[in-house]
């Protein structure tokens, strides 16, 4: 199956104690279908003090399902599901089925 979300994508949360809060993709996990969103479900985790790190209690994403992400429509912003179309040169490409407009470039 093609991916519908990818790595550096718009994305708004569905669902969820971030419900309707959007950020960008960071990271794709498909084996487990969840994906890594900046500035969204911030959990808080203690770090042990290393020779790089400092010790204390560090903020960090945790991925979510993907079933709970939608991506932002380019136009206006609003959540859209995501449709793939063939183009005239032969490409696949994404599209929200919304406004219709092409994501990929």
């Amino acid at each position: 199956m093609a991916a519908r979300i990818k790595k550096g994508d718009r994305v708004v949360v569905l669902t969820g104690k971030d419900s309707g809060k959007s950020g960008d993709v960071l990271r794709v996990y498909p084996k487990d279908n969840r994906a890594l969103v900046q500035g969204v479900n911030v959990a808080k985790r203690h770090q042990k003090q290393s020779a790089e790190t400092e010790g204390g209690i560090v903020s960090k994403e945790m991925p979510l399902h993907l079933s709970n992400l939608a991506l932002e429509d380019p136009k206006d912003g609003k959540a859209t599901r995501v449709g793939f179309k063939t183009l005239e040169d032969g490409r696949k490409v994404r599209f929200a089925k919304r406004s219709g407009e092409v994501i990929d470039d």
